[in-house]
């Protein structure tokens, strides 16, 4: 049975102070200023309690997602909704793609769920597959998917990922969909799957607006799900006044004519990340095409440490289910810090 169990994140800048941070991905655009001033704002109203419901959140994401507001409910960071759909369903048997975000699994482990693990392999570039399919059985109670990927940036094709809903659907099987980083794909339209929602309510979508508005310190995440049983159960999972009146205005803020925002993103990220793919390529680093605003790449073990004696922090990946030592992350940053990472390697 799984047990819960430390988890080890990146941008601890914390322990690791007077570095460079490449081991978070959030928006190397930063924060966007509509969000300072609504954050700034916010000072006025921290002596009410934050509204239970979130109702002016929902509806900005409501009109952001194109989706019915009652479908929404708003949590502290996507992991808090993977904490609470998982304590709604209690899951005996759980399927999760193995390397992927940590939290999946301790969340499983809170109600002791025996986890399996869909084991990405290097030789297929750490892309989901069509066999993941047979792995979904009667007793497989939820499965976890993140599209694209974390941490090796990868994507998985709308077609395989309807058909996972309709295995999971043939099967009772809950699908949590995490999206937390769509929004950095070039055409995430290509690949989300709020469409599907009416036609699979066994299907919940996570999402955050911790990196692409680059506002991890502000907790907020939001799920989708049609499946009304489903959210009333998460609901009741979630502690009262979870998201703050702060986080709340942050959200309200970040969606006000975001589209500007998310489009230079999209491009700086193309742009950056192709120089430095090609780079580190061109230093015999075997490096995936992460369509992300990370890299995931193989290089020699003890790298982390030597990068943090240089002061710069990458995110060591050999603590994730499925990796071992010299797989690494790192976040695209300015074209300076980029530069400077860059640089370090070829020096090496």
């Amino acid at each position: 049975m799984a047990e819960p169990k430390e988890t080890v994140h990146g941008g601890d800048i914390y322990r690791n102070p007077a570095v460079t941070d490449y081991s978070v991905n959030s928006n190397p655009l930063g924060v966007p200023e509509a969000v300072r001033k609504g954050v700034q704002e916010s000072a006025d109203r921290i002596m009410y309690y934050p509204d239970v419901r979130c109702d002016r959140l929902r509806e900005s994401i409501s009109d952001f997602e194109r989706i019915e507001k009652e479908k929404i409910l708003c949590g502290n960071g996507a992991a808090e909704l993977f904490f609470a759909v998982v304590m709604a369903v209690r899951p005996k048997k759980a399927l999760v793609t193995a390397p992927a975000f940590s939290e999946y699994e301790r969340a499983l482990g809170t109600v002791g769920a025996e986890v399996q693990y869909y084991r990405l392999k290097e030789e297929q570039d750490f892309r989901i597959q069509e066999d993941i399919l047979e792995q979904i059985t009667e007793d497989t109670d939820m499965i976890f998917l993140c599209n694209p990927n974390n941490p090796t940036g990868q994507t998985t094709e709308k077609e395989l990922l309807i058909r996972v809903m309709n295995r999971c659907n043939k099967c009772g099987t809950i699908l949590v969909l995490d999206e937390c980083f769509i929004e950095f794909l070039e055409e995430p339209k290509r690949y989300e799957c709020r469409g599907y929602l009416t036609q699979y309510p066994n299907v919940v979508i996570i999402k955050a607006f911790t990196k692409i508005f680059c506002m991890p310190g502000v907790r907020l995440g939001y799920a989708l799900c049609e499946n009304a049983a489903l959210r009333k159960r998460m609901r009741a999972m979630l502690q009262p006044w979870n998201v703050s009146v702060t986080a709340q205005e942050a959200g309200v803020a970040a969606l006000v004519d975001c589209e500007a925002y998310l489009k230079r993103t999209r491009e700086y990220i193309k742009k950056e990340k192709f120089w430095m793919t090609e780079r580190m390529r061109k230093l015999g680093l075997n490096v995936w095409g992460s369509e992300a605003n990370y890299i995931f790449f193989k290089g020699k073990a003890g790298l982390y440490e030597k990068a943090l004696k240089s002061g710069l922090l990458i995110r060591d990946c050999s603590n994730y289910e499925g990796l071992t030592e010299g797989h690494y992350r790192i976040a695209i940053r300015s074209e300076e810090e980029n530069e400077r990472l860059i640089t370090w390697l070829e020096k090496l």
